[in-house]
């Protein structure tokens, strides 16, 4: 597909489609409309144990939109066990695009002054589209994901998309739904004035895990 626009790309998700790539080098973005849909259910999001006590030590800085280009591109890069990835430099440019019209955000995990994990996903009306995630310490992304949740759930959002189930969000909660009935919670999403940056900036790891618990 060429000359995908940035425009083209909110329309897609307004739509229940998501763009990807076959690999990094690969200039080609093709539309994907998956029969069943992996969601997160805000108001059942699961944090275990001892996750729970690594977010509320603050071990990791969280934050918010410092570094959203960073956290692409350490999404995209290589990892064990994975040597190609569906973000190519098209759809790069594109969510670089949609952060600078405040449509798409990243949560970040620092750890003595370097970028350790993070995630970023696009934000429309009161839905929440969590394109990828990355960790280069443990627990880093796991954290990044928990004060998401407790971000979209200050902010009035309603739905958080994650694209596929994967036995990793498992974990957290996700769950699976038909496109049917993902269609009908994204229209209802799309309406919502949500504010992804109602909150402050950071949210200490208590904090979150407040609202998070405020919202189970």
């Amino acid at each position: 597909m060429s000359g995908f626009s940035a425009d083209d790309l909110i329309r897609c998700y307004s739509q229940g489609v998501f763009p990807m790539a076959d690999a990094r080098g690969d200039a080609r973005v093709f539309l994907v409309d998956p029969p069943s849909r992996g969601i997160i259910a805000l108001d059942r999001f699961h944090v275990a144990r001892r996750l729970a006590r690594t977010v509320r030590s603050d071990r990791f800085e969280v934050r918010i939109d410092t570094a959203f280009a960073a956290v692409i591109e350490a999404c995209a890069a290589p990892r064990p066990g994975r040597t190609e990835t569906w973000i190519n430099a098209t759809i790069e440019t594109l969510c670089v695009e949609l952060f600078a019209r405040g449509l798409a955000h990243s949560v970040e995990t620092w750890l003595e002054g370097r970028l350790v994990g993070g995630l970023y996903g696009i934000a429309l009306g009161g839905a929440f589209f969590g394109e990828s995630m990355f960790s280069v310490e443990r627990d880093a992304s796991k954290v990044a994901l928990a004060h998401l949740v407790a971000r979209l759930r200050t902010g009035g959002f309603t739905l958080l998309d994650t694209q596929f189930l994967t036995d990793h969000l498992k974990t957290f909660g996700a769950l699976e739904i038909t496109k049917a009935e993902y269609r009908r919670r994204l229209k209802s999403a799309l309406i919502v004035q949500a504010n992804f940056r109602a909150g402050p900036a950071y949210v200490g790891g208590a904090a979150a895990l407040q609202a998070i618990s405020q919202a189970s």
